[in-house]
């Protein structure tokens, strides 16, 4: 991504200009007969998100508050519609079959199961907000370009983890129960307000004007409280209710 530093906006805007041509092209392929057909909704849903994240790589970021945006899009909007869009399931019906048990044999490893938490997504979208602004790491950021760049690569990859934690569509390992993911979701929505408000507070190790720390904090706590709302919404639109059948494992019921 850009900003400040001026690092090329060029190849950046093609990078999720080329994923959603490549989504497309496996959409597309769907329409051929027997394969049924790919949702129109779920291919507007991941243009959606990969325009999000075009209009993060070309926006001005040269303050905090542009930086916020840059977080806002990045980190939460973009990863809710790119979940949405459902590439895993897109990925499973466009490969050959026996590549795709093998992936669905590597998820049902202990170890995509741990990461794959929602718990485990939380500590990495807010422990890295709050690392990146309790910390001299915002700073650092300011003068080192590449890794400016690569904590944005975290906020877009720990956002789509989390958000495909509590409400991703696509098959992977055992998802706790809805109870648990609204839990999750709600600390979620409690560690943006406070930091929200340590930042309005001036408590953070940002350098930046009062103005512009509190335009930033507002855009935190108000953006991030409709992000996460929409990410709930997303929850109750893609949950299935769980099937138990006598001496099997539950199931989740058809779409």
């Amino acid at each position: 991504m850009t900003g400040q530093h001026g690092d090329g906006v060029g190849p950046l805007l093609l990078v999720p200009l080329l994923v959603f041509w490549v989504y497309l092209a496996a959409a597309l392929r769907q329409r051929d007969p027997g394969r049924g057909g790919w949702s129109h909704w779920r291919t507007a849903s991941f243009g959606a998100g990969a325009a999000l994240l075009a209009v993060a790589a070309v926006l001005p970021g040269h303050d905090l508050v542009g930086h916020m945006w840059r977080h806002l899009l990045v980190g939460m909007l973009a990863p809710l519609g790119l979940v949405l869009g459902a590439p895993g399931t897109l990925a499973l019906r466009t490969v050959r079959r026996d590549i795709g048990r093998a992936a669905l044999r590597v998820l049902r490893h202990p170890v995509p199961r741990v990461a794959a938490h929602p718990v485990t997504g939380l500590l990495l979208t807010a422990g890295g907000l709050y690392l990146l602004h309790l910390t001299p790491l915002y700073r650092a950021t300011l003068a080192h370009p590449g890794l400016h760049g690569l904590v944005l690569l975290h906020f877009l990859a720990s956002g789509y983890l989390f958000t495909w934690a509590i409400a991703g569509p696509d098959p992977g390992p055992h998802r706790p129960e809805v109870p648990l993911r609204l839990v999750v979701l709600g600390l979620s929505v409690t560690a943006h307000a406070a930091l929200a408000q340590l930042m309005y507070a001036g408590l953070v190790d940002t350098a930046a004007p009062v103005a512009q720390l509190r335009a930033a904090a507002t855009l935190m706590y108000y953006g991030g409280d409709l992000a996460e709302l929409l990410l709930a919404l997303a929850l109750l639109v893609t949950w299935r209710p769980v099937v138990r059948r006598a001496g099997s494992e539950p199931v989740p019921s058809p779409a």
